[in-house]
């Protein structure tokens, strides 16, 4: 959902999939519950026209909002002779405690899985960035950089991915991300490929350095609205879609035997808890939540369970 704070009144746009948690949830919070698609029920688009004063400011994190949904948001201030503040995280200002980024290593990609080295994958990504006359392309979609260095992490819950931007260079990758995350291997690795490593956030400070000398390229569909307005209008910017999606959707041999071998381990272990299922039912109580922690220890005994 999205959260639209007034200065006497708070808001929270949801869709039908949580219409009834949130009714429950918000119940004497004094947020109102606005219903996504309802009748009757307007956009936050809608609203923000309707009730930003004249000269008034949109403060949003820029950091969690898209290019799109942040220039639109732009062009409602404007035309009420306002503006917007991208750079506000005022619940991180209130919210005590509030749990540190993930600090859980990193890992290696095998050669053996990826089937592709770091040196021939950035060869092909600047091939395609000489097309676009680029002289960087900035990467912040965390699938994409996993893929392109052959690494991965445990940052995000159920997906092997690692908190990180990247830019990469004719000559030389930039990786902003958690050095303390890295092995000595993996820092190893990374010098074999050209890749410097920079503290995650210093990525918003680097945005505004690049020269009108530089062309970036960028993707603004993965991009968010802050890295965006931090690059410098006199830089010539590329916006083309990130070149890493189309090579990433065409499996080489490797990866597809590696997707084959996953599905008959996978199809072995939910063919052992059909049967404990069919050979169990009735005689202990089962719940979804039991139920789901058999499959998962089933597939742990398969080799190379993560």
């Amino acid at each position: 959902g999205t959260a639209v704070v007034l200065q006497d009144q708070a808001y929270l746009w949801t869709d039908g999939r949580y219409f009834i948690q949130a009714a429950q949830e918000l119940k004497e919070s004094g947020v109102v519950l606005q219903k996504m698609g309802e009748p009757e029920v307007p956009t936050i688009e809608e609203f923000l026209k309707k009730e930003l004063t004249d000269q008034g400011v949109i403060g949003f994190d820029g950091r969690t909002v898209g290019v799109a949904k942040g220039q639109e948001y732009a062009e409602i201030a404007a035309d009420k002779g306002g503006s917007v503040r991208y750079d506000l995280d005022l619940v991180d200002e209130i919210w005590e405690e509030r749990p540190p980024l993930s600090e859980k290593p990193a890992f290696l990609l095998d050669i053996r899985y990826a089937g592709e080295t770091v040196e021939k994958k950035l060869s092909r990504v600047r091939k395609a960035m000489e097309e676009q006359k680029a002289d960087v392309l900035v990467i912040t979609s965390l699938d994409d950089i996993g893929w392109l260095l052959n690494i991965r992490g445990n940052d995000v819950e159920y997906f092997p991915l690692l908190l990180s931007y990247a830019v990469v260079g004719k000559d030389r990758v930039d990786l902003y991300a958690d050095e303390r995350k890295f092995s000595g291997e993996i820092l190893a690795h990374f010098q074999e490929n050209h890749v410097k490593v920079y503290p995650y956030d210093d990525i918003y400070e680097r945005m505004k350095r690049f020269t009108k000398d530089e062309t970036v390229m960028l993707d603004p569909e993965q991009m968010n609205y802050a890295l965006f307005s931090n690059l410098s209008g006199e830089v010539s910017k590329v916006q083309a879609e990130n070149p890493i999606l189309m090579m990433k959707a065409v499996k080489n041999p490797v990866e597809a035997e590696n997707i084959r071998n996953a599905h008959i381990k996978d199809g072995i272990a939910h063919t052992k808890f059909m049967y404990w299922l069919k050979t169990t039912i009735g005689k202990e109580r089962i719940t979804e939540l039991s139920a789901s922690a058999k499959l998962e220890a089933l597939r742990g005994m398969q080799e190379h369970f993560l």
